[in-house]
């Protein structure tokens, strides 16, 4: 670890990467601390903390406990990826933005910027109803109201402040995506989550030494921890390899090439880190706007749609499953792949060029695909089932552990990508210090 950690130091622009991306972590973490003004912050935060298994728990929970704090990043990411949501499903369903995402960087450019002005709509919209639904319904201990001055003045100043947070914390991934290593937004939400691992370990503690919990229970739920851990790591490592042949190419006298083997590596997670935080965020909503209601029905929806309740569970596994097969379609087109081996003289053994190929590859992705998802929905939602039905305390569950390691995982391909391509073996010098062979090898067929 010292020895790669020194690499990534000696090299400039690897260096300069890391370096800019903990800068923008360390600025979004410092805007969390930022109040937006017209909340009573230690009753809010008091409030957060007595419904930690809730809606508002989990919503703290992604944004770093900017809820708690009330802070002018408190909506977060959240905006910006719903809007992602929303333009992807529309290029799906819309001919003319289809057409325009297959327009090279400058049709991806205006998408970008048609998801930053859904953002933007979004955002406000979310700013005003968490003021006038669940703000301004929250009751102190006191039983005065958070909201110091309830109104449409305080909606709408609060909310455009909210919205311009949002606006910086997009920017900020974008700027990560762009200039540093990783995926911006989810480099934000795995800080936020982080950020709170240190409260989650005092709040166990104190149960430890109010006899609220026993060591023995503590030792279970580090060792689930630990092999949960491992879950994710092996399965995100996993790969189905396709072995592709590619044939000689004879052009006049001159014999190009020769029989060579290789592989397609497929992943058993294609999607990655995004069906849990799509679901999270699409759940979250109405579980957050339903909280405070009088109606006896909505009352009951709202429960059976917080986190751990069999409502939740059933609708969470659903998104996962939905978001999988609908990101993976996004990212890997095995027309495209298919095509793409019959023009460089590949094929899949025993299978004919083109059309049987793409069926081939999309048969064996989608078998990977629900395997994948069964197993993020499994991740995500047995922590939470344990929590409700056993009362575990430690709130760091599943959903939160799988991004977290999602994203570490993918970073650290990120920079091992950036140490192969400047110190890779015939090329550019010797590999790497701490590199094998092996590890080049792998990296290379991904």
């Amino acid at each position: 670890m010292t020895r790669w950690i020194s690499t990534i130091w000696r090299m400039p622009d690897l260096r300069s990467r890391v370096l800019f991306t903990l800068g923008m972590l360390a600025v979004f973490r410092l805007g969390v601390h930022i109040p937006a003004p017209g909340v009573d912050r230690e009753a809010l935060a008091k409030t957060i903390e007595e419904n930690a298994n809730t809606a508002f728990g989990l919503y703290n929970m992604f944004s770093g406990g900017a809820l708690g704090n009330f802070s002018v990043f408190v909506l977060g990411i959240m905006p910006y990826i719903t809007a992602s949501i929303i333009i992807q499903i529309l290029t799906v369903a819309i001919p003319s933005l289809e057409r325009l995402s297959k327009e090279g960087q400058q049709g991806k450019g205006r998408i970008t910027q048609y998801t930053r002005y859904a953002t933007i709509g979004i955002a406000l919209v979310q700013g005003v109803l968490m003021v006038a639904i669940p703000l301004e319904s929250m009751k102190s201990s006191t039983g005065g109201g958070i909201v110091l001055d309830p109104g449409w003045t305080f909606r709408i100043i609060t909310a455009i402040t909210l919205t311009a947070g949002s606006c910086f914390v997009m920017w900020i991934g974008e700027q990560i995506s762009e200039r540093g290593i990783g995926n911006g937004s989810s480099l934000i939400i795995a800080a936020g989550i982080v950020s709170r691992l240190p409260q989650a370990i005092q709040g166990s503690v104190l149960k430890l030494q109010a006899d609220e919990l026993n060591l023995v229970q503590l030792t279970v739920i580090l060792f689930g921890m630990v092999l949960v851990i491992g879950l994710i790591v092996w399965i995100e490592r996993a790969q189905r390899r396709i072995a592709i042949q590619y044939a000689k190419r004879v052009v006049g006298r001159k014999v190009y090439g020769g029989a060579q083997s290789s592989h397609l590596p497929l992943k058993i997670n294609t999607a990655g880190v995004i069906p849990p935080i799509f679901a999270s965020s699409v759940l979250m909503a109405p579980a957050t706007a339903l909280t405070f209601t009088t109606n006896p029905v909505l009352s009951a929806v709202a429960a059976a749609l917080q986190p751990g309740a069999w409502l939740y569970n059933y609708a969470e596994i659903g998104l996962i499953v939905f978001f999988a097969y609908f990101y993976t379609a996004m990212v890997f087109n095995p027309v495209d792949v298919a095509e793409n081996l019959k023009k460089h003289g590949g094929y899949v053994p025993g299978i004919r060029p083109g059309r049987q190929t793409a069926e081939y590859i999309d048969y064996i992705l989608t078998r990977l695909t629900g395997a994948g998802a069964l197993y993020m929905a499994g991740v995500c939602i047995l922590p939470a089932i344990l929590t409700r039905m056993y009362g575990v305390p430690f709130n760091f569950g599943g959903t939160g552990l799988l991004i977290v390691v999602n994203v570490a995982l993918d970073t650290v391909a990120q920079v091992e990508a950036q140490l192969l391509t400047q110190h890779y073996d015939g090329i550019n010098g010797p590999a790497a210090p701490g590199m094998s062979g092996g590890r080049r090898r792998v990296l290379a067929g991904a």
